[in-house]
């Protein structure tokens, strides 16, 4: 069933003699390259090694049990150990994402439904705050337009991961099924009959290039700095710090507000374009296999909705993979572990199924 996988545990063997050698570590770039491809085979190895000695193990229990009542008891138990081992390699070898391990730059625009829904919006980038709290991430809020009743009409920020990364645990891997429009059910605090409203707010997920993922050529850039807008403040509407960055070959715009300094606004604004272009480039690189990747829906249309959250019955609900809860107030909280688990586990059966 796993004949394949003698090609990976090869594979892996010859890079650890490489990365044995101290002459390979002279070029930076590629250790980090055959260190990046170590640590993806090392589990699927692992794990092929137990499913392998678990099959000699049953073997000799089931020899040894014809004479001793003992081992043939044992035999039940290993073939339980086996199963498990082989759906876990099955898993393991479902193409990966080669993104997964990417931060991201999550970005939150209030849409249909007016000021609820830049509320809305608020009650979404809270959600993810708590979120990436929980599971260790660190986050920073790189651009804002606050609404007048206190949500915001448009959030962007970066979620980072701490320290070494476990396979299928990276920012991307667990964030990229969260772009779609959101809906919401709840009577509105500007409500005055208690009638439920409905809105949506959109999120848009996409990994956080690093330099070398994206060239941009400077001569490419049109830089644009102009005075902020906001509700006020020292430095706000008294100096021109905003900065807006445009692409010149593709178009991208990416502005930034938010800091004090002109050259600080110009890096975040930076930050926010190269993650969009990586974006872009992914997209046209994969347009002809567009199922592998789930589309993210860009216009923030009640109709084309990926989730609801209904306050009234404190239930959410993802319409992608019949997923359904009754711990909206909790999910609202950060607990968002299990929501995210079902698209997980969709998309590798899916995936899986498709091998």
């Amino acid at each position: 069933m796993f004949e394949a996988v003698e090609e990976l545990v090869a594979e892996h063997a010859d890079l650890e003699k490489k990365l044995a050698d101290p002459s390979v570590h002279a070029d930076q770039a590629n250790a980090r390259k055959l260190n990046k491809r170590y640590a993806e085979l090392t589990p699927i190895v692992a794990t092929y090694r137990s499913w392998k000695q678990t099959g000699d193990d049953i073997e000799t229990a089931r020899e040894l049990g014809a004479d001793d009542p003992d081992f043939a008891a044992e035999v039940k138990d290993l073939e339980q150990q086996r199963e498990e081992l082989t759906e876990k390699l099955r898993l393991l070898l479902v193409p990966r994402d080669p993104s997964d391990d990417k931060d991201v730059i999550l970005e939150i625009k209030a849409g249909a439904g007016g000021d609820e829904s830049a509320l809305f919006a608020g009650d979404l980038l809270r959600m993810y705050l708590r979120y990436a709290e929980r599971v260790g991430w660190k986050t920073e809020i790189i651009d804002a337009t606050e609404s007048e009743l206190g949500g915001y009409k448009d959030v962007q920020v970066a979620v980072k991961a701490r320290g070494q990364i476990e396979p299928g645990q990276g920012v991307w891997a667990r964030l990229k099924y969260e772009g779609g429009v959101h809906r919401v059910q709840r009577v509105p605090a500007t409500e005055s009959q208690g009638r439920i409203h409905t809105s949506a707010a959109g999120v848009l997920v996409t990994p956080e290039a690093e330099e070398v993922d994206v060239e941009i050529n400077p001569n490419d850039l049109r830089i644009d700095v102009y005075r902020s807008s906001g509700p006020g403040g020292q430095s706000v509407n008294t100096t021109d710090s905003a900065v807006r960055i445009t692409h010149i070959p593709t178009g991208v715009v990416a502005s930034c507000q938010n800091e004090k300094s002109q050259l600080q606004n110009k890096e975040q604004a930076l930050r926010i374009l190269r993650s969009r272009l990586l974006a872009m480039a992914q997209e046209e690189a994969e347009r002809e296999a567009a199922d592998a990747r789930r589309s993210q829906v860009r216009t923030v249309d009640r109709s084309e909705k990926i989730r609801t959250y209904n306050f009234p019955e404190n239930r959410i609900s993802d319409h992608r993979v019949g997923f359904k809860a009754y711990n909206l107030d909790q999910v609202l909280d950060g607990d968002l572990a299990a929501v995210i688990q079902a698209c997980v586990d969709a998309d590798s059966a899916a995936k899986l199924a498709a091998a």
